[in-house]
């Protein structure tokens, strides 16, 4: 069986910053720490770092007063900072800091009395702090026939923010969709959407070229990872979505297939590695890794942690 691996794959800066918050709190502060809501959507890395003794919760009430509190990767409304505030919490915000630019244009947008239309998926723990972080009424949509059915007077001041893990592809056609219903409208290019969502988009396109089937590696809690597996299938080749190696189903593969191997962002590199293992118990492997974009982004460490040496 020939694999081929994308490049890049798995762990993006957003994810290494915030799981390295975890694990140096723990560190420097020692266990419980607790973490609002998953750190990052992949239950290898939860169930990882909650036997290190991090607490994953949803609420802040379920924190004890003066704990170490960490904000996940997706980013918290306004008033969870607040509550945080008031309850004398020692707050790690591993909120990714494109999420937090997302925020700031939001605000932005806000003070000069545009009306916000931010397009991503409802109940997704991003659009829900992203919609906390903007004072002002913020409209969601997901799709181009969402766009259709907004009702805005024709010289409404309109500004579009988007999630920062969908695909490019979708929301180029939902923003074009934006444009053409309200020629006024502002907002920043879609290559504002994380640069790691961008590039592991492109190199699962490529790998589609070359593989009879495609495997991405990763939770179907995670956007990214969905959007992936999508993506592919697009492309006319069976594509599959699994957390780890257990998820490999040997009737898949034919003879002498060539099985294009991906991850989501949020994916830790040991995961890929059990996939892997996987289809060498089927039959033996040739393993090649496509060219592709090398990331070096690193992004500093929240405020009050010390970087390891």
């Amino acid at each position: 069986m020939k694999v081929i691996l994308a490049q890049p794959r798995g762990f993006c800066a957003g994810v290494v910053r915030a799981v390295e918050t975890v694990e140096l709190a723990l560190e420097q502060f020692g266990a419980p720490v607790y973490v609002r809501h998953e750190i990052v959507h992949n239950q290898h890395v939860v169930q990882t770092l909650r036997s290190q003794g991090a607490r994953f919760v949803e609420t802040l009430d379920e924190v004890p007063e003066n704990a170490v509190t960490i904000f996940s990767a997706h980013g918290v409304a306004s008033d969870v900072e607040s509550e945080a505030r008031e309850r004398q919490l020692r707050v790690l915000d591993a909120t990714c800091p494109l999420v937090t630019k997302v925020h700031n244009h939001g605000r932005q947008y806000a003070a000069k009395g545009y009306q916000v239309i931010l397009i991503g998926e409802v109940g997704h723990p991003e659009i829900i702090g992203t919609l906390g972080q903007i004072p002002a009424p913020v409209v969601v949509v997901r799709n181009v026939s969402e766009v259709q059915a907004l009702a805005f007077p024709e010289h409404t001041p309109l500004a579009y923010l988007t999630q920062t893990t969908l695909s490019v592809d979708d929301t180029r056609a939902v923003v074009k969709a934006l444009k053409q219903r309200y020629p006024q409208i502002v907002g920043p290019d879609t290559r504002d959407i994380c640069y790691a969502v961008q590039n592991r988009q492109t190199a699962v396109r490529e790998l589609s070229l070359c593989s009879d089937l495609v495997l991405v590696v990763g939770s179907v809690k995670s956007s990214n990872s969905v959007t992936l597996r999508d993506i592919a299938g697009e492309r006319g080749k069976p594509s599959y979505l699994i957390a780890d190696g257990s998820g490999v189903c040997s009737e898949w593969f034919g003879k002498g297939v060539t099985v294009g191997l991906t991850a989501g962002a949020s994916t830790p590199e040991s995961m890929i590695d059990d996939v892997i293992a996987a289809l060498a118990r089927i039959e033996p492997l040739d393993i090649e890794t496509l060219p592709g974009r090398e990331e070096h982004v690193q992004f500093r460490l929240p405020t009050g942690l010390i970087a390891r040496q």
